[in-house]
């Protein structure tokens, strides 16, 4: 309550006086304004107080934003420092990158180039192969040994699965087809045909040479003969003579009637040694010579032989069953791999 309500509840209860009333009141003032001194004291010493108080909190605050200012910059050198490291790393990572890039690239080529070289290389073996045992075919007059190198030659392209050999696969195979349908030589057979042969040369007629001939029938000389008429039997037995010394015959080959018995010896022995060259060329495999010699053999037969007899056409019909029989033991080629082979080679 304020000194104006209890001056007004005091002269509301009792009268006071004018002079006492102002003293009052000026008492009431100057406590009133020591109060409020008071309380402007107490308040700027708390306001002053609070005012230190923040002044050390803003300079704490400060020290410490300073600080973490320092941290921060150290911080931000520190990052800087990272940044350009690992800028650096990346450039290093990146040429390393593009490095391996290239060595990859030349690993790539160098792999197909291995790969091609490895292909060409399988074909050059092949081929080379596959000659050799062609060769040993013609030497031995064998498939065999055709059969084994195509047979090994497929075995070893299925093995690489490269697309770029079915050429030469689908060749093999066709080759390896045609040597399995390949029935091949009866060699003992034609062995024992051969030795026949030679034993009939021996009873081989020979055209002039030991030829029986005919001659005409005689004229009996009872026919002629009568009681005292030996003019005529002599007259008929010298006919008969006459007749017996001229011999009259059709010959093809003129030089066969002018050979001497000696020279016909040396005809069949030298059929002989043909018929056991041609035999010799079966037993070694060289066919092409035995199919000369029976050819020679042939000819001379039938050009020196007496076509009549009944020997000489057997041992021609022998002949052109040799002939025939061998005329089988022509290995098959292997056209077919061996054109697969070159067209590689070519495309190499």
């Amino acid at each position: 309550m304020s000194a104006a309500d209890n001056e007004t509840a005091t002269g509301a209860t009792a009268p006071t006086s004018p002079v006492m009333s102002s003293s009052v009141g000026n008492k009431l003032g100057s406590g009133l304004l020591w109060l409020v001194a008071l309380l402007g004291v107490a308040g700027s010493a708390l306001l002053w107080q609070k005012l230190s108080r923040m002044q050390e909190q803003l300079a704490r605050q400060s020290a410490d934003a300073g600080q973490q200012s320092v941290e921060a910059k150290a911080w931000a050198k520190q990052a800087q420092e990272t940044v350009k490291d690992n800028t650096a790393r990346l450039a290093q990572a990146e040429g390393k990158l593009a490095e391996l890039g290239l060595q990859r690239t030349q690993i790539e080529e160098l792999m197909q180039s291995m790969s091609r070289s490895r292909d060409e290389n399988l074909v050059l073996d092949i081929e080379s192969s596959l000659r050799l045992a062609q060769q040993q075919a013609d030497m031995t007059g064998n498939a065999e040994p055709l059969v084994a190198a195509l047979q090994t030659a497929q075995l070893r392209i299925k093995r690489s699965t490269q697309p770029r050999l079915a050429p030469l696969a689908r060749g093999i195979e066709k080759d390896l087809q045609r040597l399995q349908a390949f029935g091949g030589l009866d060699l003992p057979g034609l062995l024992l045909r051969l030795d026949e042969a030679v034993g009939m040369i021996d009873g081989l007629p020979i055209s002039g040479l030991n030829v029986q001939v005919t001659s005409a029938p005689a004229v009996p000389a009872s026919a002629v003969e009568t009681p005292g008429d030996w003019l005529g039997q002599w007259g008929v037995r010298v006919l008969n003579e006459f007749k017996s010394l001229v011999r009259v015959r059709r010959v093809d080959t003129p030089e066969a009637m002018l050979m001497s018995p000696e020279q016909g010896y040396f005809l069949k022995e030298n059929l002989k040694l043909k018929l056991l060259n041609a035999r010799l060329g079966v037993l070694s495999h060289q066919y092409p010579a035995a199919r000369k010699d029976l050819g020679s053999v042939f000819q001379s037969v039938k050009r020196f032989a007496d076509p009549e007899h009944s020997k000489s056409t057997q041992l021609l019909q022998l002949l052109e069953q040799l002939q025939q029989m061998l005329s089988t033991t022509e290995l098959p080629r292997l056209d077919a791999s061996m054109v697969a082979v070159n067209t590689l080679a070519t495309g190499r």
